[in-house]
């Protein structure tokens, strides 16, 4: 050990991960002098320094060990006179702040969030700051690439959480599974210019833009005559063409490389008056986002699934054609799919249909980009997984967010069920409410009885249509709630690897059918 520790502290550009016993050896070392838990997959080396990330009881800090202290001034922190394998030392010891968290970055590049490119990709939402590890876990069994810093305006709102502060949660998260093969962060559902600008300052690299609230619905099943009226209202200038051109550009027949789409005239019609405004405003957003960003490299996804009727063909070539004539560059977009994408449940529809409609979606982003196809309110829609890796290949992406919260509720019914017991009453009660700006279909009145179930037994919520999400969309409820907060992130950071373990079990579900890292290298 050593040698170890005086090979690594001879390091000036990052030294390789340590194998798993020389790390564990060093890092029961390391704990002795620094009084902290430490996790072996954090250890890093670089610049003659040694980093690493430990726990004592449930804070974490940051330590830093070099024979000199000119790295360290760089952080907030307490330094001290240590001896380690008979070396003599300084090691200091760090908050895991804000501040500390931008100098590491500064220093290992491994931690600063980075675009992705036409990867197949996971967003892993995380909206307690959490579960970055366990999530990480399961992408190592994968071969997705992770976004995991990702994060709603709205959900933020809900959590009382910053932009910052979910950069700097996956932050800690990466370091402390010495995370090295580059990961993304989604600014998402962004809907003003000024969401936009605090997303740029915390570092995000995906933005994901939310026009939903420019769909004109009424489109979708208006008289011909209405269309027209809709369409003399429309901002032509901010479009920089007219219905005559457009009509000329896109009212034919489309080669889609495997089949041809004709758009009729009543089709061009309903696609401009209902989405229109929606490529006006990605355009306005997008061209803030490039000029906010700078040379900064980043990527966007468009997204409409939230709108209440589903994207036909046609409108997904009008949109795609009309933001790439405009200067617009994506990575993925999201249509508003066939069949119905509830919260935290399965896919409920068709799935042949699906299947077919997915297809040919597929088909517009390979002509138009190719870009990904990205599915939202993805978590555990385990029945299109196949289907969407069999038909999309790498041009996929799936977003998941809330399913890290049911799955922390796993985790509390198994070491506090009184505490899981009494969340499940209140979120029964704040269903109603709760439910308003979500797309479920759950019903109080169908989910089992909690006064039949023992404590053994709470955790089947889990596995119920309706609990399920009750139990989901009542997030932020239960975490602004008194009573309920501080017990609730007690439970999990004196239980963290309860927690990560089922992430990485209920993660890996999702991933799998997308390709196994170990059947991806023929092992």
């Amino acid at each position: 050990m050593s040698t170890t520790l005086e090979q690594y502290l001879q390091q000036t550009e990052l030294a390789a991960p340590l194998p798993e016993s020389e790390a564990q050896s060093l890092a029961s070392a390391l704990g002795s002098v620094s009084g902290l838990t430490v996790y072996p997959a954090s250890l890093t080396a670089t610049q003659n320094t040694l980093f690493f990330l430990g726990r004592q009881g449930t804070t974490k800090r940051l330590g830093i060990v070099s024979a000199s202290d000119v790295l360290s001034r760089n952080f907030q922190g307490e330094a001290q006179a240590v001896t380690v394998a008979g070396q003599s030392l300084t090691l200091t010891l760090c908050e895991t702040s804000a501040a500390n968290a931008a100098a590491l970055r500064a220093i290992l590049p491994f931690l600063v969030a980075r675009p992705l490119g036409l990867k197949k990709s996971a967003g892993c939402g995380d909206r307690l700051g959490l579960a970055t590890p366990g999530h990480l876990r399961a992408i190592r069994h994968s071969t997705m690439a992770p976004i995991v810093a990702q994060q709603s305006i709205r959900e933020n709102a809900r959590t009382g959480r910053t932009p910052q502060e979910v950069m700097d949660d996956a932050t800690w998260g990466v370091l402390q599974e010495g995370w090295r093969d580059g990961f993304g962060a989604d600014a998402d559902h962004l809907k003003t210019t000024a969401d936009v600008d605090s997303c740029v300052a915390a570092g995000f690299t995906f933005y994901t833009i939310d026009p939903s609230e420019h769909v004109d619905n009424e489109a979708n099943t208006a008289p011909v005559a209405v269309l027209r009226e809709k369409l003399t209202a429309l901002p032509w200038a901010d479009l920089a063409t007219d219905w005559a051109d457009t009509q000329t550009r896109l009212g034919k027949t489309i080669d889609l490389e495997t089949f041809k789409l004709t758009i009729s005239e009543e089709e061009l019609l309903r696609a401009v008056a209902k989405y229109g405004r929606v490529v006006v405003h990605t355009v306005k957003m997008y061209r803030h986002l490039e000029q906010a960003m700078g040379a900064r490299p980043f990527e966007l996804e468009m997204s409409v699934d939230e709108s209440e009727t589903v994207t036909t063909l046609a409108e997904h070539v009008y949109i795609a054609n009309e933001l790439k004539r405009l200067g617009v560059q994506w990575v993925s977009l999201a249509p508003r799919y066939i069949g119905d994408f509830e919260k935290g449940v399965d896919y409920i529809g068709d799935l042949a249909e699906f299947e077919k409609s997915f297809a040919q979606h597929l088909a517009v982003a390979q002509t138009y980009g190719p870009y990904k196809l990205s599915l939202h309110s993805g978590s555990d829609k385990f029945s299109i997984y196949p289907i969407a890796s069999r038909v999309a290949g790498e041009l996929v992406h799936l977003k998941t967010a809330g399913t890290s919260y049911l799955e922390a509720l796993r985790a509390i019914g198994q070491v506090n069920p009184p505490l899981f017991r009494a969340i499940a009453q209140f979120a029964c009660e704040r269903y109603p409410i709760d439910r308003a700006t979500y797309h479920v279909s759950a019903e109080v009145e169908k989910m089992p009885a909690l006064a039949a179930l023992s404590d053994e037994q709470l955790t089947s919520l889990l596995d119920d249509f309706h609990a399920r999400e009750i139990l989901h969309v009542t997030f932020g409820s239960v975490l602004h709630h008194p009573e309920f907060r501080a017990p609730f992130f007690a439970a999990l950071r004196e239980n963290e690897e309860i927690y990560y373990g089922v992430l990485e079990t209920h993660f890996g579900k999702h991933f799998a059918p997308f390709g196994e890292a170990a059947k991806a290298s023929g092992d």
